[in-house]
């Protein structure tokens, strides 16, 4: 079920369906429609001749001909006139009928262009909150593997609105300054340490005077005075340590699920997870997530910071102050925003890893 936003030309995903931006006569136009019908063929047209068109918000489905896909979705999106003449409930049709074609054909998976965000006029980032809600509740509401693709062809298609991108942009970069200084301070402090674990650990063999701190005359026995154990003995092994293994992160998980009270199901879904990747992960006491993996759990089981970050320690990994991906995702979990869809759309709007599959 998992659903990702991707760059690139619908025409060349190679996926079971593509969905086209179409108008009412489905016999072809300009922008996506064009180049579908371009890449596809004329046969494509034939086909499209026989549908008798198609209402805004409805779906038809064809063969796709030369494309790589299997079939072609067409749905036409609603023309933008200021919000207030029921496009938006339009725009989630064009997406909810082009699943349900889809699911019904035995598609596992599908492509969708940014629908009616073109010429239509659909505010991007209003286009892009309407995609992203509605391909989410769809896969979220249906026991279905499907995976859901929406392609733009660059990062310019993608507007996560003013407000939130200049709120993220504060926020990270609040905590990049702080990062910054704090990192700088700490590495000089460990190259101060680092001088003076050299100076100490080869005071033996070094010439004190050097330093102007010790008298020349001293010794290697003051120093081996100043210590119960001496200078060259090896420190005492007292045997074999007992080793008390904590729980893996499988297992946390499985209790963080449980004590949540929901389903396995509801937990990947949440994750955007695909169904085969959680049940390797129930079977596997040692499976090692990546991080956005493991991070998608977390968001998922709408885990605290504090929690998240101890997640994340049972695969090896944690949120940093210093890391653009770490702190968008920590923008949204101390606002206890746990959409993970939405929380991907920031990703992408920043150039970093999506969560889940």
């Amino acid at each position: 079920m998992p659903f990702q936003i991707v760059r690139n030309d619908i025409t060349r995903m190679n996926v079971d369906a593509i969905v086209n931006a179409a108008n009412k006569t489905l016999l072809g136009g300009g922008g996506v429609d064009g180049a579908i019908h371009k890449a596809a063929g004329p046969k494509l047209l034939e086909e499209c001749k026989t549908l008798g068109g198609c209402e805004t918000g409805e779906a038809k489905i064809t063969g796709a001909y030369k494309l790589p896909c299997k079939h072609v979705i067409h749905t036409v999106g609603p023309r933008w006139k200021g919000g207030g003449r029921g496009e938006k409930e339009l725009l989630i049709s064009c997406y909810r009928n082009s699943l349900e074609l889809a699911l019904s054909n035995g598609c596992e998976s599908v492509a969708f262009p940014l629908i009616s965000s073109g010429a239509y006029g659909y505010p991007k980032d209003k286009a892009m909150k309407v995609a992203v809600d509605t391909i989410g509740d769809f896969l979220m509401d249906h026991d279905t593997d499907m995976m859901v693709w929406l392609v733009v062809f660059g990062k310019e298609s993608v507007a996560i609105g003013h407000r939130l991108d200049a709120d993220i942009r504060e926020y990270v970069d609040d905590r990049f300054t702080d990062a910054c200084e704090r990192a700088d301070h700490g590495r000089r402090r460990r190259i101060s340490e680092a001088d003076e674990e050299y100076m100490l650990s080869n005071l033996p063999s070094l010439n004190l005077h050097t330093f102007g701190a010790y008298d020349t005359g001293a010794s290697e026995d003051i120093w081996a005075e100043e210590s119960s154990v001496p200078v060259s003995a090896p420190l005492p092994f007292p045997g074999k340590l007992p080793i008390e293994l904590d729980e893996s992160f499988q297992q946390m998980l499985l209790r963080k699920i449980d004590e949540r009270g929901i389903s396995d199901a509801e937990c990947y879904k949440r994750a955007n997870i695909d169904r085969k990747l959680f049940s390797k992960i129930r079977s596997d006491p040692a499976y090692k997530p990546s991080k956005p993996t493991a991070v998608a759990f977390a968001i998922a089981l709408k885990l605290s910071r504090q929690e998240t970050d101890e997640l994340l320690k049972k695969a090896g990994f944690a949120l940093s102050r210093s890391n653009y991906f770490d702190a968008v995702v920590s923008y949204f979990i101390d606002r206890k925003n746990y959409n993970i869809f939405e929380i991907n759309e920031a990703l992408f709007y920043f150039d970093q890893k999506l969560l889940g599959a």
